[in-house]
């Protein structure tokens, strides 16, 4: 099998993948075509059916495994395929296991660092309400482990919400060891639980798509609810560390045009602005480059970062 990140421009491709999205659309002379977004476990491409009603394109429907016959082009710095024929493929032709994106990192391990941050925190209810979540709440691991940061953009994998929440949590740890105005034990706290919101605002995999809460609240609300209900569960919980618990997570995307509902006032809530959005870049480039292969010129406009893209050179 040829995976997604292995397709390269100018290639004729016949190979069966999982169809995540499936949408029709009509170009500007009026002609109506197919979007399809085709997943693997290496991540996703856009695929168009400009003839739709063409012979060879055969009936199928969102999620379901396709064999796909087509030419990859590039548009606008990406690649994409055009279609030319299609058919839904048959059980015992496809692994299921070649369609899921999962984390390169180990969900074992990734559970056990994990489980060394909540104990390093001291203050008693903040370590209450991290034990609760984190190590009590077998239901709820059970879902965040397997659970990916995001539809698209970083960590849209199996276990992308973990590794992100380490990642977070990591240069929070530098942070706080750093600069002494940093209160570690709030600071750890919020980066384990500032992205929790998202075990309940995407699906799970193999759809990874917007529930209603997700698409009415979104995860910083939905977050901050999560670690409220369990704060009202802690006897004499601090108000004030409430209080600047929920804005860390509330105000954790910075700007207000990014979806947090207050800006930055606290300290930690700047630190963990600062290392969400790190990681999230940082694995964005990542991904960039990794579906670029061994390419080393410029990689074309990318409209996350808002420039063209290209990796180091040798030294």
């Amino acid at each position: 099998m040829k995976f997604i990140n292995e397709l390269r421009e100018g290639e004729r491709v016949g190979e069966i993948y999982l169809c995540k999205q499936k949408q029709s659309a009509v170009t500007k002379n009026g002609k109506p075509y197919e979007n399809l977004i085709l997943q693997d476990k290496t991540g996703t491409i856009d695929a168009k059916i400009w003839d739709p009603n063409s012979q060879g394109i055969n009936e199928f429907e969102v999620l379901d495994y396709i064999d796909v016959v087509g030419d990859v082009t590039s548009f606008a710095g990406s690649l994409q395929i055009s279609v030319k024929r299609v058919r839904r493929a048959k059980e015992g032709e496809y692994q299921a296991a070649d369609y899921l994106p999962v984390s390169g990192n180990s969900v074992d391990e990734m559970i056990h660092k994990l489980q060394e941050y909540v104990h390093s925190v001291k203050n008693p209810y903040l370590s209450q309400l991290l034990k609760r979540l984190f190590i009590d709440d077998k239901a709820f691991m059970e879902v965040f482990q397997k659970h990916s940061a995001a539809k698209t953009v970083h960590h849209g994998f199996i276990g992308g919400l973990l590794e992100h929440t380490l990642g977070v949590a990591r240069l929070c740890d530098f942070y706080a060891g750093a600069y002494p105005i940093l209160n570690r034990d709030l600071l750890i706290t919020a980066a384990l639980c500032h992205d929790i919101g998202k075990t309940r605002e995407l699906s799970s995999f193999p759809l990874n798509d917007y529930t209603d809460d997700g698409q009415l609240l979104g995860h910083i609300v939905i977050g901050t609810e999560m670690v409220y209900d369990i704060i009202r569960e802690i006897p004499d919980f601090p108000e004030i560390l409430s209080s600047e618990l929920k804005h860390c997570i509330l105000s954790h995307h910075g700007e207000m045009e990014y979806g947090s509902p207050k800006k930055p006032a606290l300290a930690e809530a700047v630190a963990l602005n600062l290392a969400d959005n790190t990681d999230a870049r940082m694995e964005t480039l990542k991904e960039v480059f990794g579906a670029a292969g061994a390419k080393k010129e410029w990689l074309g406009y990318n409209r996350f970062f808002e420039s063209n893209l290209r990796r180091t050179g040798d030294v």
